[in-house]
């Protein structure tokens, strides 16, 4: 599960994240620790939208051969970058390069409020990987009418009509993905991943016939196909080479195979040939086989993360949205936060799980913290700041699991600049000194806890389903809470101080505490408009958190919250009892992971996770419009150049920064243009 915390994001020199790869968002509140440089990370910022650039560290001391295999990966993350948009709706692919053509074309007034309405939704449209909020799902709402728009595709000569023209402004399709409760949430989610007339019973009752070969190492049904029916039958169109998104498919493979020749050593190189097998085949067999010997190629300088992976933008959790990271080793931060992989065991040993709960035998945990030299897909331009994988239980018990922060990600962030957001928020001077000295190493901390103790830790009770099967449309935010609570667990314990990783370890949990209650009952409010109930899982499971420690804590007033010059603020008066409300929440959680729950989940999620508080919401966001940066934030990626002798061979690949960030973009869409506008 990729994680896309949603943590602040700030550099510190021995601490660095890792968090799931799915999450994909700075904090709200500005990083307090920076670094001075001249290097300009902001690119530009757009309606709630800022783009930023960032570096590849370290690049100059790779050898020739490790940069080509850095850019043949690279190469085969964008081949497939217009899956990712077909994947989020049907119609995006169609919506874009209409929309693309009129941006090139028009040679009309570019004054206009109008025109610039519709650079604003192209960009935004761009960001998003199409027409719905990359966050909230929402579809975006154009700044311009019908009217203007016809007047562009007559200007320009391009077509755009019927479905795909109207999705753009009817009510149709609102929601990417909708995770209500109450409906049908596959047939009212957008996102293309099933038929128009494929719904929820259709899909438990479709998987729930397939019967893995080995029941104790189930395949992940349904993570590479589209899901449709046929003259009334259902039918999964599988992504592989000859098939659905077949055109794209094979430009990858015939990148991963140059990738494969210039492989840094035999189990990297394997690995790569298993990708390739699976791109050809489509065998969620092979895919098993892959992600085993992938978790297991440990060595060298470059790993990469390439296929259909997170199952976030999927109502039920099945299916995998298509997403490439291709990354260089720090080794010396990586050596630096080896210590929590080697403790992995002590912290299952005494973490509050009931015994039945517990790993006997935590295995594999590889941590490192990488340089990333490129994105795609699902990872772009709204990039993770860590990474988790392979996501099967199975693989993740016998096996292990590689855990990544992405450093070079996170220091971009750092030094992007503050928004001022949280002197308003904290609640008193106290409070604001714990977040400036700790906060920054608090929230790393925790980012490290959540994906290479959190993920990592707990077992399924034999006999019970995957998480998706069990838990269904609450699987996700569940898994990301209870890795949030053994962060959150284990960042107040001395046991920090003990491994060298904290000089203060009570500080470092207060803050962490402040933090994560303050965002997660007030400051990740300024993402929703008014009247919105809470969707993205991430999002959710923050609250959730938060929102039951808070009343749980009541009887003894472990937060209190205080109004002062009509301004609402929450502040922990007993870090000790909180930290044994999150224990008591973590033990919980693990036990409906185990058993299967869903109606204790659905409680727990429903309950405190969707309904915001209405008068804190309106009273946040009033307060929030004195500041002007934008709440999200994303990438532009890096540019490799080769260098060629004139028998076409590379002989050095340089690194440059994009000019702007219209201008890669519309460079992607010219030269990673591999699907028809309907797959």
């Amino acid at each position: 599960m990729n994680l896309k915390s949603l943590f602040k994001i700030c550099l510190f020199a021995l601490l660095i994240v890792a968090c799931k790869s799915d999450v994909k968002e700075e904090s709200v509140e500005e990083s307090v620790e920076k670094t001075t440089t001249e290097f300009s990370f902001n690119v530009e910022q757009f309606a709630d939208i800022k783009i930023l650039r960032y570096q590849i560290p370290g690049w100059e001391g790779l050898s020739l051969k490790e940069q080509k295999l850095v850019y043949y990966l690279t190469e085969a993350g964008l081949a497939g970058r217009d899956i990712m948009w077909d994947q989020n709706y049907r119609h995006n692919l169609k919506i874009r390069r209409a929309l693309e053509n009129i941006y090139n074309e028009y040679s009309g007034d570019k004054g206009s409020v109008d025109w610039k309405n519709f650079t604003v939704y192209l960009k935004r449209v761009w960001f998003s990987n199409g027409i719905h909020h990359h966050y909230s799902n929402d579809k975006l709402t154009p700044g311009f009418t019908q009217d203007y728009l016809n007047e562009l595709l007559k200007a320009t000569n391009t077509k755009l009509d019927g479905a795909a023209f109207n999705a753009m402004f009817n009510a149709e399709d609102a929601k990417k993905v909708n995770q209500a409760k109450g409906v049908d949430n596959v047939a009212l989610s957008a996102v293309n991943f099933y038929g128009p007339d494929v719904t929820s019973d259709d899909v438990i009752n479709f998987y729930k016939n397939k019967k893995s070969p080995n029941p104790d190492r189930p395949l992940s049904y349904g993570l590479n196909s589209q899901l449709v029916k046929e003259d009334g039958v259902l039918k999964e169109r599988v992504y592989k080479s000859g098939g659905l998104y077949g055109a794209a498919i094979d430009n990858i493979i015939e990148w991963l195979g140059k990738a494969r020749g210039v492989a840094e050593n035999d189990a990297q190189g394997n690995a790569i040939d298993l990708l390739i097998k699976y791109y050809k085949t489509g065998d969620l067999q092979t895919w098993d086989d892959y992600n085993v010997a992938w978790t297991a190629a440990t060595a060298g300088n470059v790993d990469y993360i390439n296929s259909f992976i997170e199952v976030y933008n999927d109502p039920l959790g099945y299916r995998g949205s298509y997403e490439t990271i291709v990354q260089i080793n720090d080794f010396d931060m990586s050596t630096k936060m080896a210590v929590l992989s080697e403790n992995a065991q002590w912290f299952e040993d005494n973490s509050p799980l009931m015994d039945a709960h517990k790993k006997a035998n935590v295995v594999g945990v590889s941590y490192k913290v990488v340089t990333v030299a490129g994105e795609a897909g699902d990872a772009s331009p709204s990039t993770p700041i860590g990474v988790n994988l392979p996501n099967a239980n199975w693989i993740r018990k016998e096996v292990g699991s590689k855990s990544v922060s992405l450093g070079n990600i996170t220091y971009a962030y750092a030094n992007a600049g503050s928004t001022g957001r949280l002197k308003e928020f904290v609640h008193d001077e106290e409070e604001l000194k714990l977040e400036e000295e700790f906060g920054g190493k608090a929230d790393k901390l925790h980012t490290a806890l959540h994906e290479v103790i959190g993920h990592a830790s707990g077992q399924l009770n034999k006999g019970v389903g995957e998480t998706k099967e069990t838990l269904k449309n609450y699987a996700s935010t569940l898994e990301e809470g209870r890795a949030d609570l053994v962060g959150l667990y284990y960042l107040y314990d001395s046991k920090l101080q003990d491994l060298g990783l904290v000089k203060d370890w009570k500080k470092i949990g207060m803050a962490a505490y402040d933090g994560y209650i303050r965002n997660g009952l007030m400051t990740q409010l300024i993402r929703l408009n008014i009247g919105d109930d809470v969707e993205e899982a991430h999002m959710r499971n923050r609250q959730w958190v938060s929102a039951w420690a808070f009343e749980k804590g009541k009887a003894d007033n472990v937060i209190e919250k205080v109004t002062r010059d009509g301004k609402t603020y929450f502040n922990i008066t007993d870090y000790d009892k909180l930290h044994d409300l999150f224990g008591q929440l973590l033990r919980e959680t693990q036990r409906i992971k185990s058993e299967g729950d869903y109606v204790a989940v659905e409680a727990l999620v429903e309950g405190y996770g969707v309904k915001v508080d209405q008068a804190i919401h309106a009273e946040v966001l009033e307060r929030n419009k004195q500041f002007t940066a934008a709440p999200y934030s994303g990438f532009v990626n890096p540019v490799l150049v080769p260098e060629l002798n004139d028998a076409g061979e590379i002989t050095a690949i340089k690194v440059t920064q994009p000019e702007a960030y219209d201008k890669q973009m519309l460079y992607y869409s010219k030269n990673y243009n591999h699907l028809p506008d309907v797959n």
